[in-house]
Protein backbone atom coordinates (compact mmCIF):
# COMPACT_ATOMS: atom_id res chain seq x y z
CA UNK A 1 0.00 0.00 0.00
CA UNK A 2 2.74 2.33 0.78
CA UNK A 3 4.48 1.86 -2.70
CA UNK A 4 1.56 3.04 -4.33
CA UNK A 5 0.86 6.03 -2.33
CA UNK A 6 4.82 6.95 -2.87
CA UNK A 7 4.21 6.32 -6.43
CA UNK A 8 1.27 8.42 -6.56
CA UNK A 9 3.13 11.01 -5.02
CA UNK A 10 5.76 11.15 -7.12
CA UNK A 11 3.50 11.61 -10.29
CA UNK A 12 2.01 14.67 -8.33
CA UNK A 13 5.21 16.47 -8.29
CA UNK A 14 4.66 16.39 -11.48
CA UNK A 15 0.97 17.00 -12.13
CA UNK A 16 0.47 18.61 -8.83
CA UNK A 17 -3.06 19.45 -10.10
CA UNK A 18 -4.38 16.24 -11.50
CA UNK A 19 -7.47 15.36 -9.79
CA UNK A 20 -7.40 12.10 -10.55
CA UNK A 21 -3.85 11.18 -9.25
CA UNK A 22 -5.31 13.10 -6.14
CA UNK A 23 -8.12 10.81 -6.19
CA UNK A 24 -6.10 7.41 -6.53
CA UNK A 25 -4.11 8.37 -3.81
CA UNK A 26 -7.07 9.36 -1.38
CA UNK A 27 -8.71 5.35 -2.49
CA UNK A 28 -5.28 4.01 -1.52
CA UNK A 29 -5.89 5.99 2.05
CA UNK A 30 -9.26 4.55 2.29
CA UNK A 31 -7.86 0.67 1.41
CA UNK A 32 -4.95 1.37 4.41
CA UNK A 33 -7.61 2.31 6.62
CA UNK A 34 -6.82 5.97 7.01
CA UNK A 35 -10.03 7.62 6.31
CA UNK A 36 -9.13 11.16 7.74
CA UNK A 37 -6.52 11.31 5.30
CA UNK A 38 -8.62 10.48 2.53
CA UNK A 39 -11.44 12.73 3.28
CA UNK A 40 -8.87 15.59 3.62
CA UNK A 41 -7.93 14.60 0.33
CA UNK A 42 -11.71 14.08 -1.13
CA UNK A 43 -12.60 17.57 -0.09
CA UNK A 44 -9.42 19.03 -1.68
CA UNK A 45 -10.32 17.50 -4.92
CA UNK A 46 -14.07 19.12 -4.74
CA UNK A 47 -13.18 22.44 -3.90
CA UNK A 48 -10.71 22.55 -6.47
CA UNK A 49 -12.47 20.94 -8.65
CA UNK A 50 -16.37 20.54 -8.29
CA UNK A 51 -17.19 18.80 -11.38
CA UNK A 52 -14.76 15.76 -10.78
CA UNK A 53 -17.75 13.89 -10.09
CA UNK A 54 -16.29 10.26 -9.31
CA UNK A 55 -14.85 12.29 -5.81
CA UNK A 56 -18.11 12.47 -4.00
CA UNK A 57 -19.31 8.91 -4.10
CA UNK A 58 -16.59 8.01 -2.07
CA UNK A 59 -15.81 11.24 0.15
CA UNK A 60 -19.84 10.73 1.31
CA UNK A 61 -18.97 7.61 2.29
CA UNK A 62 -16.18 8.23 4.61
CA UNK A 63 -18.24 10.75 6.09
CA UNK A 64 -20.96 8.16 6.72
CA UNK A 65 -17.81 6.00 8.30
CA UNK A 66 -16.91 8.52 10.52
CA UNK A 67 -20.31 9.11 11.70
CA UNK A 68 -20.86 12.75 9.65
CA UNK A 69 -24.48 11.74 8.20
CA UNK A 70 -25.25 14.97 7.81
CA UNK A 71 -21.98 16.44 5.72
CA UNK A 72 -22.68 12.49 3.64
CA UNK A 73 -26.26 13.44 2.49
CA UNK A 74 -24.89 17.09 1.69
CA UNK A 75 -22.43 15.53 -0.26
CA UNK A 76 -24.51 12.94 -2.40
CA UNK A 77 -26.75 15.86 -3.12
CA UNK A 78 -23.95 18.43 -4.56
CA UNK A 79 -22.45 15.58 -6.20
CA UNK A 80 -25.67 14.75 -7.60
CA UNK A 81 -26.28 18.32 -8.77
CA UNK A 82 -22.86 17.80 -10.38
CA UNK A 83 -23.21 14.48 -11.81
CA UNK A 84 -26.95 15.65 -13.51
CA UNK A 85 -25.19 18.76 -15.08
CA UNK A 86 -22.37 17.00 -16.69
CA UNK A 87 -24.77 14.39 -17.87
CA UNK A 88 -22.77 11.89 -16.19
CA UNK A 89 -26.57 9.47 -15.78
CA UNK A 90 -24.06 6.33 -14.19
CA UNK A 91 -22.69 8.94 -11.48
CA UNK A 92 -25.81 10.25 -10.55
CA UNK A 93 -27.41 6.85 -10.02
CA UNK A 94 -24.70 5.60 -7.88
CA UNK A 95 -24.74 8.54 -5.77
CA UNK A 96 -28.63 8.83 -5.34
CA UNK A 97 -28.51 5.25 -4.27
CA UNK A 98 -26.74 5.65 -1.62
CA UNK A 99 -28.34 8.90 -0.36
CA UNK A 100 -31.64 6.90 -0.50
CA UNK A 101 -29.71 3.99 0.93
CA UNK A 102 -28.79 6.74 4.30
CA UNK A 103 -32.12 8.91 4.25
CA UNK A 104 -34.31 5.78 4.41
Amino acid sequence: MTDRIEKLKEFLESSPGDSFLHHAMALEYVKAGDDNEAGRIFEQILQKDPGYVGSYYHFARVLERQGNRAAAIKTYERGMLEAKAAGDQHAYNELQAAYEDLIY
